[in-house]
């Protein structure tokens, strides 16, 4: 099936600002974002005939969105990790403090921010679409290859992390 110019406009305004926020939210800097935003587009369209149930559609795109930024992430070797001492760790702490988005001038906000990039990426990813994204568990799944026990257990791991990361930081 090829989408209908006024499909690929309705998915475009649709997705365009949530599936940024997301990738931004996996690659950190917004030129990374852009470029990933970009390739998800191309992938959707392109994989258009692939989407068989409309209800799936939100899933659907994420999942695109998703793959996307973990095959960008590793092409580029940016996995992070904030305990590593390394110059893609102290770049992105600087990303953080520099961006209008993490930089509120509020120091707990910006050391939240740290903890979600500490999580490893699978928690990360789940984390970002339960909590900014208010995707329910059975969604997140779809999304991540997953149950949806797999998908609440990492959430509730993450939160614990993250508490843990902000209670050892402060």
């Amino acid at each position: 099936m090829n989408l209908h110019p006024a499909t690929t406009e309705q998915l475009i305004e649709r997705y365009h600002k949530p599936l940024y926020w997301h990738i931004r939210r996996m690659v950190v800097r917004h030129a990374d974002a852009q470029d990933v935003l970009q390739e998800t587009f191309i992938q959707i369209f392109e994989h258009a005939d692939e989407l068989r149930d409309r209800k799936q559609e939100r899933a659907w795109v994420y999942r695109i969105a998703t793959n996307e930024a973990l095959q960008w992430l590793r092409s580029k070797h940016k996995f992070v990790s904030l305990d590593a001492d390394d110059a893609d760790t102290s770049t992105l702490i600087k990303t953080l403090t520099a961006d209008p988005y993490t930089d509120t001038g509020d120091a707990l906000v910006l050391l939240f921010q740290k903890a979600v990039l500490a999580l490893p990426t699978m928690q990360r990813t789940v984390f970002n679409l339960r909590y900014y994204d208010d995707m329910p568990y059975d969604e997140i799944a779809a999304v991540t290859g997953s149950s949806a026990g797999a998908a609440r257990t990492n959430y509730h791991i993450a939160k614990e992390a993250i508490s843990n990361y902000i209670l050892a930081h402060q």
